[in-house]
Formats: C-alpha cells, sequence, structure tokens
C-alpha cells in the first residue's frame, strides 16, 4: 500500500497570497499605485455573492484596490457593455472579472469579449485562450493555473510524465491540458465519451479530475503512486435532509493508499483559485505599467 501525501493547497495558497501582498506592499512604498482588481455581480445568487465577497476580502488581504459593481438581476446587456467598457479604460482597474453564471437574457460570450484581454483576469478571453495555445503571454485562467501550482509542489519537473485531464471545458480542462503540453507532460484529454476511461486513467502518472461528477475516478482507476488533481466541487444532501456535504470527481477514500499525492475536497484546488486570481490581477499590473513580474510568483 502506497502511503498518499495530501496536498494541502490551502497552505500552498496562504504562501503564495503572502508573496504577493509582499510585492504589492513594495511597488506600492516606489511610488507605483496598487493593483486595481473590478469585480461584477449581475443578480443575487447565493453561491456567486460569496464567492464575490471572498474575493473582495483577499484582494484588500493583498493590499489591492478592489472595486465592486452589484447590479440587480435585471440589468440589461447593453447597460453591462457599457460598465465593461468604463472599467477597461479606467487606469485604476487592471483586472476585470464578471462573475459567472450571468442572468439567462445576458450573452455571456458576448460580455466576456468585451473585457479588454490585457484587463481578462479570469482568462476566458479568446485572445488570452489563443496565446496560451500558442505559447504566448497569456492571463491564464485560474483553476488551471492553480492546479499546475500544485503539481508542481509535487513533481518540479513535469516532462515526459503522463497525465491525463478528465473533462474538456473551456474554463478547466482544455486549458489545463494546454498547460500540461507547455510543460512537456504527454497529455490524454478525456471525457463522456471516451472508451475505457478506467483504463486511460490508469495509465496516467497524473490525473487531472473535472468532469463535475461526484466520485467518478474510483480507486481502482489509480495508478500506484499516481498523483490526482481533484478539481470537482460537488454538494450532496443526504436523503433525509441532513447536512449536505462538498465531495470531489475523485471517491477520496478509495484512492488513499494507491495514489501517490491527492488533493482534498474542500481545502485543495479551491483555496488556489482566489490565489492565482490576486496573481493574475498582479502580473496585469505589471504588464500595463511596464514594470517586471516578480520571479517566484
Amino acid at each position: 500500500m502506497t502511503e498518499t501525501r495530501i496536498i494541502d493547497g490551502t497552505r500552498v495558497a496562504d504562501a503564495l497570497r503572502e508573496r504577493i501582498r509582499v510585492h504589492v506592499e513594495a511597488g506600492k512604498a516606489a511610488g507605483h499605485a496598487p493593483p486595481g482588481l473590478a469585480v461584477v455581480l449581475v443578480g443575487a445568487d447565493p453561491a456567486s455573492q460569496v464567492y464575490v465577497r471572498s474575493k473582495h476580502k483577499r484582494t484588500q488581504e493583498c493590499g489591492m484596490a478592489s472595486f465592486e459593481h452589484i447590479l440587480p438581476a435585471e440589468t440589461g446587456e447593453d447597460a453591462l457593455l457599457a460598465l465593461i467598457n468604463d472599467l477597461n479604460r479606467d487606469p485604476a482597474v487592471h483586472g476585470i472579472l464578471v462573475q459567472l453564471p450571468l442572468p439567462r437574457h445576458i450573452d455571456s460570450g458576448r460580455i466576456i469579449e468585451a473585457i479588454d484581454p490585457a484587463k481578462d483576469v479570469d482568462g476566458f478571453h479568446p485572445v488570452n485562450a489563443g496565446r496560451l495555445m500558442t505559447g504566448g503571454p497569456a492571463l491564464i485562467p485560474c483553476t488551471p493555473l492553480g492546479c499546475l501550482y500544485l503539481l508542481k509542489s509535487v513533481h518540479p519537473r513535469l516532462d515526459g510524465l503522463r497525465a491525463i485531464v478528465v473533462g474538456r471545458s473551456n474554463i478547466v480542462g482544455k486549458p489545463m491540458a494546454q498547460l500540461l503540453l507547455r510543460e512537456s507532460a504527454t497529455v490524454t484529454m478525456a471525457h463522456s465519451r471516451t472508451r475505457d476511461l478506467a483504463g486511460e486513467c490508469r495509465r496516467a502518472d497524473i490525473i487531472v479530475a473535472a468532469a463535475g461528477q461526484p466520485e467518478l475516478v474510483r480507486g481502482d482507476w489509480i495508478g500506484e503512486g499516481a498523483t490526482v488533481i481533484d478539481v470537482g466541487i460537488n454538494r450532496l444532501t443526504p436523503p433525509d435532509g441532513g447536512k449536505s456535504r462538498l465531495i470531489g470527481d475523485v471517491a477520496f477514500a478509495e484512492a488513499m493508499g494507491v495514489a501517490g499525492a491527492i488533493t482534498p475536497v474542500p481545502g485543495g484546488v479551491g483555496p488556489m483559485t482566489i490565489a492565482m486570481l490576486m496573481r493574475n490581477t498582479l502580473e496585469a499590473c505589471c504588464r500595463q505599467t511596464g514594470r517586471s513580474f516578480p520571479d517566484d510568483l
């Protein structure tokens, strides 16, 4: 039986945010304006409200300027586009994040494309997606970038390792595969129509589970000693209506003793996403102001 290492995403995220704070404070001491992050929320979705409050808190903790725009659910698409245009032109705002999902009457794709790619700290704009694919300078989606940081805490070098990404979303799966390719891993993209998904997983040194299906990846799908990054966040409520709990896309208990290292849910990938948002905001600020981006981030 393998002794499985638990990859503590909370600890890694805390350390990263502290390094970011130090660099931000050093910049301010040198006379530079702080990086500014604008977060736009349309409507009153409870989960989105929690995320926005958390982002606001972390932004301030890192010494950055936080600009919140909370709009009613009935806000029209044109009004939202006008706000984004104003934020694009505001020199105090270096990063723009529009909280998803948006109300159904608003075209999310049109909104994302309206954000200046230089301020697209979510990394969702087609320009940034294209630059990531072609190896150019890009702002990278926060969750896959956080996954890469966690992987590198186990494997400082990924070249030659076999990696499988389970899930092909534009937000996680596809950019994750591109990041792994950039690190010279040998990458398999798997999805709902993959034949013998279990067999494909068993051959991998690295499994990134991002399918959005609770406990899809079973313990006997994992090769001995493989590293498992569980991106899934699934809230399950017992049939008797008791307290709900969060579980991942990996059967965690089954993976223990088989995987060499694994991220827990919660406390694994989740904390890294906001830490990467802070990192992207600082990177966007550095690019826009002609400053060098710190090597230790």
